[in-house]
């Protein structure tokens, strides 16, 4: 196989939410370390989109902002195209590989500078990595706002006037202005209204195809997941539960946490399928469950899920951590 476009190995970031150095000593307390993002891996290969989904505070995002380099991951590694991304690049070697991939922000009103005229705020990236000047620049800019289906004329406009749709519009064009190979899109449309999140998603698929575009894309929604994906990886307390092309996952999903998702979802096809509420609450990472951290919530847990954590496992065309599924107790369920 080639080698993918983007590697992500045995990634985990932990947060230091301790109390200050001196009311630790006077009351005898260890350093509090919040676990974000625990030994998560998977791959990404050119030309697809990849979906994490799961609920808030499962991680999505923070695994977004250390692919794309806002954080800085406390061990494991981020590979593209087979060269690390924390090896030390540094000068123009590290500029060309950054301004491959870009990232588009679930807010588009507060990734935009709102004292920018929109021209601006879409050449920034231009102006950073040098690829064109003076009128070169401003006939790119009307290209991009004119491929994103806005017009030139709207350059001279601040974010404040147009509407939230159009505003991610304006992100997403700031984001190809340098040409990326690979965008990170943090729920680019969960800020949005229903009619105008399907007009967002196929600009975003048009471009895709057009661009050769291969997407990340971070999502709570799994209507929007389906259409947009090719594979998914669903993000549980910081830790991958199971990794699935879009149609296996959605037809013979495999970990107990999938199911509950998929089976709290309204059934607009009125097969008369009964719908289960999502029971229970994401633990604190604070102070996860021991074992398979699902554990509490899961249907099918036994004492051995109480104490040992699953490690990811092929089954069929899917991947999933889950010791039920390995026994085969969720067959028989």
């Amino acid at each position: 196989m080639s080698t993918p476009l983007l590697e992500v190995k045995n990634l985990s970031v932990s947060f230091d939410v301790s109390r200050p150095w001196l009311n630790r000593k006077l009351e005898g307390q260890d350093k509090v370390l919040l676990k974000a993002v625990n030994d998560v891996s998977f791959s990404i290969n050119k030309g697809e989109t990849f979906a994490i989904v799961g609920e808030s505070g499962s991680g999505k995002s923070t695994i977004a902002r250390l692919i794309v380099g806002l954080l800085k991951p406390s061990s494991g590694d981020v590979f593209f195209e087979g060269k690390s991304l924390s090896a030390g690049l540094e000068g123009a070697e590290a500029r060309k590989l950054r301004r491959r991939f870009q990232m588009i922000f679930q807010d588009p009103f507060a990734s935009l500078n709102p004292r920018w005229h929109v021209a601006d705020i879409v050449a920034e990236p231009l102006r950073v990595f040098k690829t064109e000047t003076g009128k070169q620049r401003r006939e790119k800019v009307g290209e991009l706002l004119s491929l994103v289906g806005l017009s030139p004329e709207d350059g001279a406009k601040f974010p404040h006037q147009f509407s939230g749709g159009q505003r991610q519009r304006i992100a997403i064009a700031r984001a190809l202005a340098a040409n990326p190979d690979f965008i990170v899109c943090d729920e680019p449309t969960s800020a949005l209204d229903v009619s105008v999140q399907a007009q967002i998603l196929n600009l975003m698929k048009d471009l895709q195809d057009k661009l050769g575009l291969t997407y990340l894309f971070i999502s709570h929604d799994l209507s929007v997941v389906r259409h947009m994906a090719d594979r998914i990886g669903v993000l549980y307390l910081g830790r991958m539960a199971e990794i699935a092309d879009a149609k296996s996952l959605f037809v013979d999903r495999q970990h107990p946490y999938t199911r509950m998702l998929l089976d709290a979802v309204p059934d607009l096809g009125m097969t008369g399928k009964p719908r289960k509420p999502v029971e229970g609450e994401i633990p604190s990472p604070l102070d996860p469950p021991s074992g398979c951290v699902f554990n509490p919530r899961c249907p099918l847990a036994n004492a051995r899920c109480r104490t040992e954590r699953p490690e990811l496992r092929l089954y069929g065309p899917t991947w999933a951590a889950c010791h039920a599924v390995e026994e085969g107790r969720d067959k028989a369920a």
